[in-house]
């Protein structure tokens, strides 16, 4: 396999700068309701302050990859004398918590830059932070490629088609070629 330079996008997080207002939680879960911005359901949201208020600390996390199996790790982290427990400070959406998962369904949510068409700057809770607790930083990063299985691509067209109709996966697919 060679390696190859692929663009990665992240939001940086500075708890100094947060003040809980959680602005990015309700924006986020308005842009993923359905239709877009018809409501808000911050339990949508791919993006969660944690926080402490009689403390004043608040800690912004946003969702990460699913991953279908519990961690092993119950570390905890001592933030201005007050016991965090690793969990609730995870990006993960796992079996062991509800945190990071759609309401009605049970799906796994994971954040998805707010991806858009047309495309967004940025997203929208870096937009709305007020604070700049939320920044996004974007960098190249060498990868290894994964060989394309012709087999494996065949299998997850079929089930698509099955599942949402070829016309739909055609429309889909034109769409997604005029962005790139």
């Amino acid at each position: 396999m060679s390696k190859v330079m692929k663009k990665v996008k992240t939001i940086k997080i500075d708890v100094d700068k947060c003040n809980g207002c959680r602005a990015c939680e309700v924006i986020c879960s308005a842009f993923h309701a359905t239709p877009k911005y018809s409501g808000n359901n911050p339990e949508r949201s791919r993006i969660r302050v944690m926080f402490e208020p009689l403390r004043d600390i608040y800690v912004p996390v946003y969702a990460g990859q699913y991953t279908p199996a519990e961690c092993m790790g119950r570390e905890s982290y001592v933030i201005d004398g007050k016991v965090y427990d690793e969990c609730g400070l995870c990006r993960a959406a796992c079996p062991s918590r509800t945190l990071f998962h759609e309401p009605d369904s049970g799906l796994p949510l994971k954040c998805d830059m707010c991806e858009d068409d047309p495309p967004q700057e940025n997203p929208l809770c870096v937009q709305w932070c007020i604070t700049d607790a939320l920044v996004l930083e974007e960098r190249e990063e060498e990868v290894e490629e994964e060989e394309v299985k012709v087999e494996e691509i065949e299998t997850g067209l079929e089930s698509m088609i099955d599942k949402y109709g070829l016309q739909k996966i055609l429309d889909t697919v034109a769409r997604v070629a005029k962005k790139g």
